[in-house]
């Protein structure tokens, strides 16, 4: 029997065939694992979390993230992994190989898979659908993690203050709030930064990019949130109201500002003179009575001012002047 199943990979017989799909395979066993992805079967359950599977060898697998097992280590820099592909995948962080090569732009990849996701950033491709919100994506995983929007889960929490996320990338993000850590440098400024994104919008100030467009006015914005901002100028609509004394707001952070005239609440304090203040912005122009620091200077005179407002006040003398003069 053995010898048969070894001579139909040699010979491509695949007598096996799925009555739901077609599909064909050369074995027995093959097809009954197939079938469960038509019945959602999962006869192989983890007797520590309940979570089932199709696979006895995916239990075998899932098990390890209970042991911490790592069976398989790289003999070059002894990195370990729980699944034996992982450390193939791994493999290529050394030899910098990236067989698969995107056929539209060029771009190479390390696993087939990634260049299969990255595809779609081409054809727009967006297979995995919300059952609730009908919202679409490109890939399973970020499907499972906007799912847990809906279901309020939130399965990664932070060790040193017990704040749970929905998503580990958040997790890390939030974690450097305690290590302080900005592993993102600007090249132009050497502003640093915790998240890459905020990095992205940073550079924006340098190379004067603004890709966000109103389709009403066609101002334009640097950041997506501004110009979502922006567009309830167009709509008036303003759905932050106090519960205090029910003034509206069009953003959620001016009602918190806002909030704060009537709790006296001043979270940020000067470390310099223990100046307290409602808004961090307030907070930030104060620091500059103590550093002397003018970042606003007049373009005519070569004036410098630590406030915005102050230049534009100031900038008024000139344009009288001009008028004076005609």
């Amino acid at each position: 029997m053995e010898k048969k199943v070894s001579m139909q990979t040699h010979t491509g017989d695949k007598s096996y065939s799925c009555g739901e799909c077609g599909s064909s395979f050369s074995r027995k066993e093959h097809l009954k694992l197939h079938t469960r992805t038509h019945t959602r079967e999962k006869p192989y359950a983890c007797e520590v979390c309940g979570s089932a599977f199709s696979q006895k060898e995916n239990l075998k697998i899932h098990i390890r993230t209970h042991t911490g097992e790592k069976p398989y280590s790289c003999q070059i820099c002894w990195s370990s992994f729980s699944q034996k592909v992982n450390l193939r995948f791994h493999m290529h962080t050394h030899t910098k190989e990236r067989p698969y090569s995107c056929e539209l732009c060029g771009k190479s990849f390390s696993r087939k898979e990634h260049l299969k996701v990255h595809t779609r950033t081409h054809t727009k491709e967006k297979p995995y659908s919300c059952e609730i919100c009908e919202s679409t994506f490109s890939q399973k995983q970020t499907l499972k993690s906007h799912m847990r929007k809906h279901t309020g889960e939130k399965l990664y929490s932070c060790e040193v203050c017990g704040k749970s996320f929905s998503r580990k990338q958040h997790l890390n993000a939030h974690l450097r709030t305690h290590t302080k850590e900005k592993p993102y440098s600007c090249e132009v400024c050497d502003s640093q930064f915790s998240l890459k994104t905020n990095l992205t919008i940073h550079m924006r100030t340098h190379t004067g990019e603004k890709p966000y467009l109103c389709p009403d006015c066609g101002s334009a914005f640097s950041q997506n949130g501004h110009l979502k901002f922006h567009m309830q100028t167009h709509s008036k609509e303003k759905p932050y109201s106090c519960e205090v004394c029910g003034r509206s707001f069009s953003r959620k952070e001016h009602l918190i500002v806002h909030t704060r005239t009537h709790t006296k609440e001043r979270p940020y304090t000067c470390e310099m003179c223990e100046s307290t203040f409602s808004q961090k912005q307030t907070l930030k122009i104060h620091i500059r009575t103590h550093t002397g620091e003018k970042p606003y200077s007049c373009e005519v005179c070569g004036r410098s001012f630590s406030r915005k407002q102050h230049l534009t006040v100031h900038s008024r003398i000139h344009t009288k002047d001009e008028a004076d003069i005609y």
